[in-house]
């Protein structure tokens, strides 16, 4: 143990849980075994390769030495911010109080220094994806959370209410990360009602003290119902007009155009255009990375410029929807031939799959060379992964592992 670490930094695990799966996977893979991987979380296709967006590679190509190797201003091209945050809201004319980010974590981590204090606590869903615990962890911030709605359930209104007014009562300001719609990691969305109904709690909570939602759009791309995802951003829209809740966005480069490795997104409040809360942003990104890669801003414009580039980049997010749309078709059969529930994907990289013990049952899995990432609620399954002609194996293991 090297003696200078302090004693609060000497117990972590060597890798992420994510990735120290995916890479025991890989290396039984390597050696032999028929391994079934669930637990990726980037898109692949059916020979296993990563998928690379052919309308995003070529902008990329063309992108030149200026617009790649020079200092990005620390809170980003205004321009890139204004025509990231159009993608989601073409109507509106500015981005707000926004600075670009190292992905969407980076914007996700920046919203814990500015929104909450350290040893306050964040809300979000249950199930949620794991890293949002590392990312509280990290900046001195609690995580709580309210149940995401199983399949053909609605909103547990009261445990929402309870949990917003415990908050308020004890900290005086409430966070909540929402990722919705196309949630990670059940694949499901909020119905129109359970988000009019989560979104009249907020309006209830913001009369008693400061209200931040915060948005995580990774995944919006990769859906089977483009209009519900509009009809979502509609929604959060008009939240964000009235103004009594701070709305903002964790929005990304990384799902939306494969540029995974290119670290590039954005934290954006589009509906306000307070100069105290961009100075604030402004100070955390110089305090933290200082400026974020040029070249994805840059090719974030050129891809607002051409109109071709947009309708290619949409083609391909329709066929990379159809086809994880087909897995999660292919998985809800083979579920139900072994006399298990469906999971109704509505979009996103992943389902979950209920469990009862998920720890055990994710180790009775790796024994029969199938991984999956076990949550407190089920099993993380990446569809973004597994091939529909594997659904049926999955299934079938899934079952025994159940059962044993």
């Amino acid at each position: 143990m090297t003696d200078q670490l302090i004693p609060t930094r000497r117990a972590f695990p060597a890798d992420d849980p994510i990735f120290a799966l995916n890479a025991e996977a890989q290396a039984r893979k390597q050696a032999g075994e028929a391994v079934l991987n669930a637990t990726v979380g980037a898109l692949l296709d059916d020979a296993g390769q990563l998928v690379v967006l052919d309308s995003v590679m070529d902008l990329w190509r063309q992108l030149g030495a200026l617009e790649v190797a020079p200092y990005a201003p620390i809170a980003g091209d205004p321009a890139f911010l204004k025509a990231l945050v159009q993608r989601h809201w073409p109507l509106l004319a500015s981005a707000g109080a926004a600075c670009a980010t190292p992905g969407g974590s980076g914007a996700l981590a920046l919203s814990l220094r500015n929104f909450l204090e350290r040893g306050q606590t964040l809300l979000t869903t249950a199930p949620y994806w794991g890293p949002y615990a590392t990312l509280a962890a990290e900046n001195g911030i609690h995580l709580a959370t309210a149940p995401w709605p199983g399949v053909g359930e609605g909103l547990d209104v009261a445990a929402w209410d309870a949990a917003l007014r415990h908050l308020m009562k004890a900290q005086g300001r409430v966070m909540v990360w929402l990722n919705d719609p196309c949630h990670n990691p059940t694949g499901r969305s909020l119905s129109p009602a359970d988000r009019a109904a989560l979104l009249g709690l907020l309006r209830d909570a913001s009369a008693l003290g400061p209200v931040t939602l915060l948005l995580d759009f990774a995944y919006l791309d990769y859906t089977k119902e483009p209009g519900a995802v509009a009809a979502a951003l509609a929604d959060y829209a008009a939240l964000g007009t009235e103004g009594q809740v701070l709305v903002g966005a964790s929005l990304s480069l990384s799902k939306s155009m494969t540029l995974y490795g290119a670290r590039c997104g954005a934290l954006a409040f589009p509906w306000n255009g307070d100069a105290a809360l961009q100075a604030a942003l402004n100070q955390s990104c110089r305090g933290t990375w200082s400026n974020c890669a040029r070249a994805p801003q840059a090719l974030m414009l050129r891809l607002a410029r051409d109109g071709k580039a947009q309708a290619r980049l949409a083609d391909e997010h329709r066929h990379w929807s159809d086809v994880l749309g087909a897995r999660a078709v292919a998985l809800d059969a083979a579920l139900e031939a072994e006399g298990m529930a469906a999971l109704h994907w509505q979009g996103g990289f992943f389902v979950t799959v209920p469990a009862g013990d998920p720890d055990a049952t994710c180790g009775r899995l790796k024994a029969d060379g199938v991984f999956t990432v076990p949550l407190p609620e089920g099993l993380r399954v990446g569809l973004c992964g597994l091939r529909a002609d594997e659904a049926p194996r999955f299934a079938s293991a899934l079952r025994r592992a159940a059962h044993r």
